[in-house]
């Protein structure tokens, strides 16, 4: 410490892109998602594409701030996320609604997502995943564990796909009053539940998962469906 002042903190943003620089490649891609744990709503997969070449100096100022979308308030998140639509090579965005995940299983659609989102993106010299090997099927790429807070082109991921479900859900607050999708986005909360118990589930909510507030009109929906 220099005459009794603190040292000056990193941004967080420079440390992630520096994570990234340290492959040593011009290209590379992150991927991402939103939604695993909402009772209601879409999952949301996004993959960022960044050239290290462009994203120097001033051009970089704008992801100064970027961070794991879950460490940052709506605000922030919103305005990180004009700063990646600007700074991003490219962008790619997969959805899976209510009706798919209940199909198709929360956790094959996770893995499909982030496979897709990372193809969509096209040729990169790296690509990185947060937490999970993506098999086969899927482009080389790396998992990180905790990637949203170490790599700059996964945590723009996270950013473009909190922000894209969350508006979905603000949206769907309209469409489907009485659940307070915009204050919870369609994670369960006492409000949420008590709204399903009452009024039972709504077409954009995930009929597979086991939840209590579901009880038996549910369980009528599930059966006019099968």
């Amino acid at each position: 410490m220099l005459g009794g002042m603190a040292p000056t903190k990193r941004p967080i943003g420079r440390k992630l892109l520096a994570h990234d620089r340290r492959f040593g490649v011009r290209y590379v891609a992150g991927a991402d998602e939103a939604g695993r744990g909402p009772l209601a709503g879409p999952l949301v997969a996004a993959g960022v594409l960044l050239d290290m070449e462009k994203l120097r100096q001033h051009r970089a100022r704008p992801l100064a701030l970027l961070n794991d979308s879950k460490q940052v308030d709506e605000a922030t998140r919103d305005v990180l996320y004009r700063a990646v639509m600007l700074c991003a090579e490219k962008i790619s965005i997969q959805v899976f609604p209510a009706h798919v995940i209940d199909r198709d299983g929360l956790h094959r659609c996770n893995l499909k997502g982030l496979r897709d989102a990372l193809w969509a993106l096209g040729d990169a010299d790296v690509r990185l995943v947060d937490g999970f090997k993506l098999g086969p099927l899927a482009p080389p790429h790396q998992a990180v564990v905790d990637g949203d807070t170490k790599s700059a082109a996964i945590a723009a991921a996270s950013i473009v796909a909190k922000v894209t479900r969350d508006r979905y859900m603000h949206f769907a607050d309209a469409w489907h009053p009485g659940y307070g999708f915009s204050s919870h986005v369609g994670y369960i909360t006492p409000l949420h539940s008590a709204a399903v118990r009452k009024i039972g589930p709504s077409a954009i909510h995930r009929l597979s998962f086991a939840a209590r507030c579901y009880g038996e009109a549910a369980d009528e929906a599930v059966a006019a469906t099968a």
